[in-house]
């Protein structure tokens, strides 16, 4: 069969100091195939689809593109041949450009002005909205993820490789993205595809080999199988239900009113008289189009963004609007990012270290860090929430991007917290993980912290919420209890289609 492959690998394997990522690994991929990479984080995915692309080079094996063994020195050399990827963590320089982000990866006799009407041509056939003038750092962690997708067909690959390609697009978006990549299968490339959506895989897929702990564990044609049957290959057991019941509100912990917010930068957008309740043993969700105003008010909840006027934001009834994050952590706020290395961890520091971002147990009163305390906190949320890691030491940038988010949910969580604030809580994490975080936010809820999540992932906003609002044009909707919420009526609120008269009522 080897003839008929566009891609074959044969015994790759991997070792890192703390673990064998890859274990003697061969698969195949055939062209006009899309072909799934199932496993659980830190099953070795990531690294396999690195070493295919150059940017990781294995300890053993052989790699064939086209009938002929290649040795894959580089990125640049995968892209000579054909080869192209979306990371699941961007490679993007946020001091320059959408267009010179992508110049840097293609021929150098184009010009920038070429390379720009290019990704505008793109942007417009995938229905994937960008402005390749717009400063990286501008952009929110959705638009980062249109980049790198536009980057990729910019290169017109035989072979596509896509990291977890959907976890901050909104259904609509993955709608045609899909009719895209069908396209492009149609046309004869073949794609390489690692999600934790187990109904993705299965409505896109046409084989699916499945890893566990780096080995080949399993092969099989998705559209044959229940999302019960792949979670079972691919974990070992179906992840359990999450258990939700009704309670009682408590007392107003976070209650935003007015909030008016000018652009901080020429692409941001403005918050415009935003009203927001989260009370003492609820979760409210937040659903939206990335880029209509949810990192402008994370930004100003967290307290990144002081501007706010004083009253307008108020924790357990003290205005905040005007104090940084220190003091609005002492009042009992505590914050997960969406962008996980960078802000909400430091990459080369490790994960011990990284508890010192938001934690202060180990710090004594005289300013001395107590380093035997600081491990033994960390190794004890490592063990709680199941983290794969080599150990308290071990540095933020050498997990998974599963495990790190388990590691940063549960440093906030193990807080104690008063209100809890999370973006994207399970992108890009497994199907057992995700339980495991959203059961744990259900816990703290029940214990009765007040829960405000973002997300764009409608399906988890409906398991988790309680109550739920849509951001829009840096709008808020009203509110929405969980059974009034249907997914017909949140989408048309994301283009920001409520009536004054929902307004006045809610």
């Amino acid at each position: 069969m080897s003839h008929e492959a566009l891609l074959e690998l044969r015994g790759i394997s991997k070792q890192y100091p703390a673990v064998l990522a890859n274990d003697q690994i061969s698969l195949q991929v055939k062209p006009g195939e899309i072909h799934a990479i199932l496993g659980e984080n830190g099953a070795g995915k990531s690294t396999l689809m690195k070493i295919i692309y150059g940017a990781v080079q294995p300890d053993q094996g052989e790699i064939r593109f086209n009938g002929q063994q290649v040795h894959i020195r580089n990125p640049q050399q995968a892209r000579a041949l054909g080869i192209s990827m979306v990371f699941q963590h961007f490679s993007l320089f946020d001091t320059l450009s959408v267009a010179q982000n992508v110049w840097l990866g293609l021929d150098k006799s184009l010009s920038l002005a070429e390379v720009s009407r290019r990704i505008r041509e793109k942007a417009a056939a995938y229905g994937l909205d960008l402005e390749p003038e717009r400063p990286v750092h501008t952009l929110s962690v959705g638009e980062m993820q249109r980049v790198e997708i536009i980057r990729a067909l910019l290169c017109e690959p035989r072979l596509l490789i896509l990291d977890e390609p959907t976890s901050v697009l909104t259904p609509q978006a993955v709608d045609k993205l899909f009719a895209v990549l069908r396209q492009l299968v149609a046309e004869g490339c073949s794609i390489l595809y690692i999600s934790h959506k187990l109904h993705e895989i299965r409505a896109l897929c046409t084989h699916c080999t499945v890893l566990r702990a780096g080995k080949v564990t399993g092969e099989c044609d998705p559209r044959e199988q229940t999302n019960a049957s792949l979670s079972q290959m691919m974990i070992g057991s179906e992840p359990p239900a999450l258990v939700h019941s009704q309670r009682q509100q408590g007392d107003l912990v976070l209650d935003v009113r007015e909030l008016n917010l000018p652009r901080s930068d020429p692409f941001g957008t403005h918050l415009s008289s935003v009203d927001l309740q989260v009370h003492q043993g609820e979760i409210v969700g937040i659903a939206g189009v990335s880029g209509n105003g949810q990192r402008e008010l994370l930004y100003a909840l967290s307290g990144e963004d002081v501007r706010a006027a004083t009253g307008s934001i108020r924790l357990a009834g003290q205005a905040v609007g005007d104090q940084g994050p220190a003091q609005r952590r002492a009042l009992g706020l505590h914050f997960v990012p969406d962008e996980r290395l960078g802000r909400g961890a430091v990459p080369a520091l490790s994960l011990a270290h990284n508890l010192l971002l938001t934690r202060s147990e180990a710090i004594s009163d005289s300013g001395w860090i107590d380093m035997s305390a600081l491990a033994a906190q960390a190794q004890a949320i490592i063990a709680k929430y199941q983290v794969k890691a080599g150990g308290s030491q071990a540095a933020a940038q050498s997990l998974s991007g599963g495990n790190l988010q388990k590691f940063i949910v549960g440093r906030e969580i193990d807080a104690a917290p008063k209100l809890l604030i999370v973006s994207q809580p399970t992108w890009g994490v497994d199907v057992g993980a995700a339980a495991q975080i959203r059961s744990a936010l259900v816990a703290l809820r029940d214990a009765g912290c007040a829960v405000l999540v973002v997300s764009e992932e409608l399906d988890e906003l409906f398991e988790l919420c309680d109550r739920m609002h849509v951001m829009a044009q840096g709008r808020m909707s009203p509110s929405l209890s969980r059974e009034q919420a249907t997914v017909a009526k949140i989408g048309s609120w994301m283009s920001g289609l409520w009536t004054e008269t929902e307004e006045a009522v809610n």
